[in-house]
C-alpha cells in the first residue's frame, strides 16, 4: 500500500446510526466531508487526496444505500482504492430496537423500506452491508450513544493525537447489561470474589481505594493483570504495524460496579508506560444501578 500524508476516510454503516453527526463531528475537526456519494466517485476523490500538493489532506466521504444500485460496487471499489492509497473504513452500527426507534421519532420511513416495515428495510440494508463491514477498520455501536456522545467518540478516535500509534480506548462493563459490542477484546472480570457482598463496600466503586485494594488483594488478580498486559504488548504492536490506529479492549464483571472498574484502572496505568499508545478510560455503566 502507498503509504502518504494524507487520509481517506469512508464512513458507511446503517441509516439512522448516526452518519450526519459522524460528519459534522469531522467537519470539525477539520476533515473535508462529502455526503451521499456514490461509491464510483470514490476513485477520482482518492486521486484528488493523494495528488501532490493537495489542499485537502484529510477527505471523508459520506457513503450509504441512498446510493442504490451503486452501493453495490462498494466492496469491490474499496479493495481497490487500497492498493493505491491509504483508506480507511467507519461503520456505524446499531441495533433493530434503536434504529427503529430513530426513524419513528424523525417519522420518516427507512430508504429500503419500500411496501413493507420498517423492520424489513433494516434487514435489506444489513444483508447489504455485511460485506462492507467486514473490511471496516472501526466500528462504532451507536445504540447506547446520543449524538453528544458519538460527537466525542469521533473526536476521541480521529483528533490528532501528537505521536501516538494507537488509540486505545480501555472501558469496563456491566455484563447483566449486555456485553458491548464495538469492542476487540473482551476479558471478564467475575473470576474474582463480588465486593459488592461486602456490606462496607458496596456502595463504593472501583475507582475507590478500599475497593481497589479488595479486588487487586483476591488471589489471582494482580497474576491476571500481569499476563494481560504481557499478552496485549504484541497485539498493540501489531495494530500500529497494520495501521489499526484505534482500538477498544474491555473487560466485565456483573454490574461495571467494582471488579471491572478496579481492573481497568489497574490496566490503564500498565498501558500507560508504553510508547506510542494514547489511552482513554471509559467505565460504561458506572452509575447505573
Amino acid at each position: 500500500m502507498i503509504q502518504t500524508a494524507h487520509d481517506v476516510l469512508i464512513v458507511t454503516g446503517m441509516s439512522g446510526a448516526g452518519r450526519s453527526t459522524v460528519a459534522n463531528a469531522l467537519e470539525d475537526l477539520g476533515w473535508y466531508v462529502v455526503d451521499n456519494l456514490p461509491p464510483q466517485m470514490l476513485r477520482p476523490l482518492v486521486d484528488l487526496a493523494v495528488h501532490p500538493g493537495s489542499a485537502l489532506p484529510k477527505i471523508a466521504a459520506v457513503v450509504d444505500v441512498r446510493g442504490g444500485k451503486l452501493f453495490a460496487d462498494l466492496a469491490l471499489i474499496i479493495d481497490e482504492l487500497r492498493d493505491r492509497a491509504t483508506v480507511r473504513v467507519l461503520f456505524l452500527e446499531a441495533t433493530d430496537a434503536a434504529l427503529v426507534r430513530r426513524f419513528e421519532q424523525v417519522r420518516r420511513p427507512h430508504p429500503l423500506q419500500l411496501d413493507g416495515t420498517l423492520l424489513d428495510g433494516i434487514g435489506r440494508e444489513r444483508e447489504r452491508m455485511l460485506e462492507v463491514r467486514e473490511l471496516s477498520d472501526i466500528v462504532i455501536d451507536t445504540s447506547e450513544l446520543n449524538i453528544h456522545q458519538l460527537a466525542t467518540t469521533v473526536s476521541q478516535i480521529f483528533a490528532p493525537a501528537g505521536t501516538a500509534d494507537v488509540k486505545l480506548t480501555l472501558e469496563s462493563f456491566g455484563f447483566k447489561y449486555g456485553a458491548p459490542t464495538d469492542v476487540d477484546m473482551i476479558a471478564d472480570a467475575r473470576f474474582l470474589p463480588n465486593p459488592f457482598w461486602q456490606e462496607e463496600l458496596r456502595s463504593s466503586t472501583g475507582l475507590d481505594g478500599a475497593v481497589s485494594d479488595y479486588v487487586l488483594g483476591q488471589e489471582g488478580a494482580l497474576d491476571f493483570l500481569d499476563a494481560y498486559f504481557a499478552a496485549l504488548q504484541p497485539v498493540l504492536a501489531g495494530y500500529a504495524r497494520e495501521n489499526k490506529r484505534h482500538a477498544t479492549i474491555a473487560i466485565g464483571c456483573t454490574g461495571g460496579k467494582h471488579r471491572s472498574v478496579a481492573m481497568i484502572e489497574q490496566l490503564a496505568a500498565r498501558v500507560r508506560t508504553l510508547p506510542g499508545i494514547a489511552v482513554t478510560v471509559k467505565h460504561r455503566d458506572l452509575g447505573r444501578e
